[in-house]
């Protein structure tokens, strides 16, 4: 199987670098790697086009679901695999990757992510999260740095899914969206990313209920009450 990488980023210029040298060292070589560029000002895009074999697109549209969807839509391999710009894959992500779809029958999985940068370094509070949310949408759910779908199951969904970051998460929307249309989603705690907890380090209250509150309106917005 060609698994394509795809990487949504916007002023990432100090953790690009790092997410890609992860890429570079993988036992088994990505089929292509799409850096898409949401408008950096930074030098995210320099960085990102000096390592031999990425590609860089660019995306005007300002969100991570608009960012996300020209990656995936430039995307050419059987496989489409997501990570963030601030996350550190595993030597062998891509093989781990490969290896589950062909061993089960899916059309997309997603496992765990550690915060490299915390100060526990912890997946417990994700485990409860996957756990959580796949009771609440009777499905397992995808997280955003870490997941992979067939080509074929999202050329199936991408005209359907939700554009407004403000309403929804997007990996949980498209999860969501694929399980109606009766795909199949995998969740694989084997399967384990390094990403930073920047974000919530810097404003943790407003971070969380920032969160929360999507969390709820995307739950309303597709029914589940």
């Amino acid at each position: 199987m060609r698994v394509s990488v795809v990487i949504p980023a916007y002023n990432e210029e100090k953790y690009i670098g790092a997410c890609l040298e992860s890429l570079m060292k993988q036992t088994v070589t990505a089929f292509e790697i799409i850096v898409v560029d949401n408008n950096s000002t930074d030098r995210t895009a320099q960085i990102a086009r000096s390592y031999e074999g990425v590609t860089v697109i660019k995306e005007l549209k300002k969100g991570t679901t608009p960012t996300r969807n020209a990656g995936f839509n430039a995307a050419t391999g059987d496989i489409i695999a997501r990570t963030d710009a601030d996350t550190r894959v595993p030597e062998d992500w891509i093989e781990h990757v490969e290896n589950l779809f062909v061993r089960n029958s899916i059309d997309a999985v997603s496992g765990l992510a550690v915060y490299y940068d915390a100060p526990i370094k912890t997946d417990g509070f994700l485990s409860f999260y996957f756990w959580i949310s796949k009771h609440l949408f009777k499905h397992p759910i995808l997280l955003g740095p870490n997941f992979a779908i067939t080509r074929d199951i999202w050329n199936k969904v991408k005209n359907s899914i939700c554009t407004d970051d403000t309403k929804v998460h997007d990996d949980i929307d498209i999860s969501i969206h694929i399980a109606k249309i009766g795909g199949t989603i995998l969740y694989e705690p084997s399967l384990k990313v390094e990403c930073s907890a920047r974000r919530i380090l810097k404003r943790p209250h407003s971070f969380f209920l920032e969160y929360a509150f999507r969390y709820v309106r995307m739950l309303l917005s597709h029914a589940y009450k």
